[in-house]
């Protein structure tokens, strides 16, 4: 009985704390070719039960230049750009409205380019029906980080298609042993 005992609290504690730890503020892709254009897709986890996401406050770091922003239904969009004219990224952008369902994490998509080879934070603030604000601004592996874009230089030297190529010949020599196998089932081969 105690061993059982033993057994089950770290089990409950753990679903416990298990929502908590998974919520998070994400931004796919997650890495991408710097000074390319590229979507990304902002995701921000409903983690309350009984509140809805109400506003979300999103900070762009410089080198992170946002340009263009579908429409997101249910949701009004306003965002703060750094200097004049159409051409100035968008520093910050604050949707707010209200999530379809308490299950339904709020989604949003944007166009942007990454202006160098290097990590990105996003700091995200989320609002909630009940009037409490979670700040996903930390940094990686904390219990509430800001959402990271990695932007790299390329994406390797091609030795992808290469091995690919010899993954291709492999293949094709088992099936040809896995033929000749089936032909010759049960008679010897020499």
């Amino acid at each position: 009985m105690r061993r059982g005992l033993a057994l089950l609290v770290p089990v409950l504690v753990a679903l416990a704390v298990a929502p908590h730890a998974w919520a998070h503020a994400s931004i796919t892709a997650p890495v991408v070719k710097a000074k390319t254009l590229q979507q990304f897709t902002l995701d921000v986890q409903a983690e309350k039960e009984n509140a809805t996401t109400t506003r979300v406050e999103v900070d762009f770091p410089e080198g992170f230049e946002v340009e263009t922003f579908p429409a997101s239904p249910g949701w009004k969009r306003s965002a703060v750009t750094e200097g004049g004219g159409e051409e100035a990224p968008v520093r910050r952008v604050v949707w707010s409205g209200r999530e379809q369902s308490r299950r339904a994490d709020p989604v949003f998509h944007f166009t942007g380019t990454l202006a160098a080879a290097k990590t990105y934070a996003v700091e995200v603030r989320q609002v909630y029906s009940d009037g409490e604000v979670v700040d996903w601004d930390g940094p990686e592996g904390s219990e509430r980080p800001a959402a990271f874009v990695e932007g790299v230089s390329s994406f390797g030297d091609n030795s992808g298609s290469t091995l690919a190529i010899v993954a291709l010949i492999v293949a094709g020599i088992g099936a040809m042993l896995g033929i000749v196998a089936l032909a010759t089932r049960g008679r010897p081969l020499a």
